[in-house]
């Protein structure tokens, strides 16, 4: 996963040179590409509790600099269980808006904090129910509602080059495993 991050920024870089930053200006348009860890920072992908979320968003910019978001995300928890790593997927789809509350007088640091409504479809091992030991697995897959409040920092490098740093918590209902989960990036 690591590899393929680093050769999608790069390939993204060389492909589309003439990126530029927006900074929060009206009616700018933006495509958004996440990716980061969920409930703590565990980055090694080889652990049986390694958990990551990656997602897309659409979002537009409002007259007074907040902004308007629309996107997907795909999140993934692995289960330890003896051997193995069970994982839990989570597919949403987002609508929300976020509220730019703090920004530094040359407009290079932003803080802003946003809520979002999800709705997505939750799986457990892929509804592969029965394990190599004849275990099976008692969690259906299911249908996910719910919320999200995010608290963001976007600290602009120079007009092409933006290091984005946030934290969410996401409540959603209907899950078999659990009602929250912390992601950062």
């Amino acid at each position: 996963m690591k590899n393929f991050l680093v050769l999608f920024i790069i390939i993204f870089c060389t492909v589309v040179p003439d990126l530029s930053a927006q900074r929060y200006l009206p009616g700018q348009k933006g495509l958004q590409v996440t990716t980061g860890t969920v409930n703590g920072f565990n980055l090694n992908s080889q652990s049986s509790d390694f958990a990551f979320h990656a997602g897309a968003a659409f979002s537009t910019y409002t007259k007074n600099g907040n902004r308007w978001v629309f996107g997907g995300e795909y999140l993934e928890k692995q289960y330890p269980y003896k051997n193995l790593a069970i994982p839990q997927s989570q597919i949403t789809g987002e609508g929300g808006y976020y509220l730019k509350f703090l920004s530094n007088g040359s407009k290079t640091i932003f803080f802003s904090l946003g809520a979002s409504v999800l709705a997505g479809y939750e799986t457990v091992n892929w509804d592969k129910k029965l394990l190599f030991d004849g275990a099976t697995i008692n969690n259906k897959d299911s249908f996910l509602y719910g919320g999200a409040i995010t608290l963001e920092t976007e600290i602009y490098q120079s007009n092409w080059l933006v290091l984005l740093v946030n934290v969410r918590e996401r409540a959603l209902g209907g899950s078999s495993v659990g009602l929250l989960n912390v992601s950062s990036m």
